[in-house]
């Protein structure tokens, strides 16, 4: 596998509306700009680079790594929990497999997997509100697990930035 054919493309990104009047639309617009960032901070990277774990007190960490774990989150949180399908969870097991990478993981199917767990959660959840029970556990507000799933991809996406600017130098949005 060459390293050009196996590298993701950038997706565009748009700034939320600054006038939201619309809770769940701007939590969900937040969430969309905030996956489009992730993506595009492993755009054009090798294999190599997207692979790569450089921060000693995190050896699993890597730009891939990030990715297949933003996905196994929103299956989880997104889908499973708050949506209530009945789908296999991404994470199950100790440590957090979805950190690990395969030998077929790069840049492109990984993008490729957490561009199709988006639609799929964005499925799960058509025609709930914000105050909605969360549909598996009902512990949770559809509210409250997208708040957790919008805080959870921007810290991740800021590991992004680091492991981006570690591989090639690449800094900013």
């Amino acid at each position: 596998m060459s390293n050009t054919s196996s590298s993701a493309e950038p997706v565009e990104r748009a700034w939320p509306d600054g006038i939201a009047e619309d809770e769940a639309g701007i939590q969900w617009d937040f969430l969309r700009f905030l996956r489009a960032t992730a993506v595009n901070k492993v755009a054009g990277l090798t294999r190599e680079q997207a692979a790569a774990t450089p921060l000693p007190g995190s050896p699993r960490m890597s730009a891939l790594g990030v990715l297949k774990h933003l996905t196994a989150v929103e299956r989880w949180w997104l889908s499973i929990e708050a949506g209530g399908e009945e789908l296999p969870s991404l994470w199950e097991g100790s440590p957090d497999p979805s950190w690990d990478l395969t030998e077929d993981d790069d840049p492109r199917s990984v993008v490729e997997s957490y561009r199709a767990e988006w639609a799929h959660s964005e499925a799960a959840l058509a025609g709930v509100s914000p105050g909605d029970r969360a549909r598996r556990s009902r512990r949770f507000t559809v509210r409250w697990v997208l708040a957790h799933v919008v805080q959870e991809t921007a810290r991740h996406t800021g590991h992004l930035d680091i492991l981006r600017e570690l591989a090639d130098g690449t800094v900013g949005e």
